[in-house]
């Protein structure tokens, strides 16, 4: 569909999706690779399949990730070079994309979540020690969440050897972040809010809210008719 101003309109893709099951091999070759080759068997088989762009490459990506998580829904989709730490803390809805060369560092003491339906772009970097991310949330190529931070303290030894501060960071459902957006330790998105590209978040974001800037300010809620009940 094209407008008076010239921008193409299309239906969405990600999001309108039918969720897409696990086929029964795939499910037997997962419980296979748990019961042979256990957390690091599987984390050094990953690294063999991480790369490439075929079938086969795509098939064992996801399949090795499901394996490895604490929990998987259907329908994954892991682009090549996408990067996982400590996966075995994380939890993984259904339909959930995550793009080529995303980077996601949990810990291994810590916790992510990533809920149904998630699009998590190229080369995002994702600090997941303590993460939740809800259901249906677009996360714009190259954005960042940082859930820590080094303490400083005390000031005769490098910044480097201090002490981490970790900070539960949540992005609220149906939120979108924007390409190369940061979101700082700490922080909660809102519902349904927006975060403007290259924005870098230091404040929670209402629901329903767009922001944007450095750092990140309001601009507007979504409807004009909004004035902030949505916030309540």
């Amino acid at each position: 569909m094209s407008t008076e101003t010239g921008i193409r309109q299309v239906a969405a893709f990600h999001g309108r999706r039918q969720g897409q099951g696990l086929q029964a091999h795939e499910v037997e070759l997962g419980d296979a690779l748990r019961s042979h080759y256990g957390h690091h068997g599987l984390v050094e088989l990953y690294g063999r399949f991480a790369d490439g762009d075929g079938l086969i490459d795509a098939l064992m990506r996801r399949t090795i990730v499901a394996a490895g998580a604490k929990r998987c829904g259907q329908g994954l989709q892991v682009g090549a070079g996408a990067v996982f730490r400590h996966i075995d803390t994380f939890e993984i809805g259904g339909d959930v994309f995550i793009g080529a060369q995303a980077i996601l560092q949990g810990r291994h003491d810590g916790h992510c979540h990533i809920g149904r339906g998630t699009w998590i772009g190229p080369q995002a970097f994702l600090d997941a020690r303590d993460l939740f991310i809800g259901d249906c949330v677009g996360w714009g190529p190259g954005a960042k969440v940082l859930g820590s931070e080094h303490t400083g303290i005390p000031l005769d030894v490098p910044i480097i050897e201090t002490d981490l501060a970790i900070e539960t960071v949540t992005i609220g459902d149906w939120a979108d972040i924007g390409t190369n957006a940061v979101i700082l330790p700490g922080v909660t998105v809102g519902r349904g809010a927006i975060v403007g590209a290259g924005a870098v978040v230091n404040r929670d974001v209402a629901p329903f809210s767009v922001v944007a800037g450095v750092p990140a300010r309001f601009l507007r809620w979504r409807s004009e008719t909004d004035n902030g009940e949505r916030h309540a």
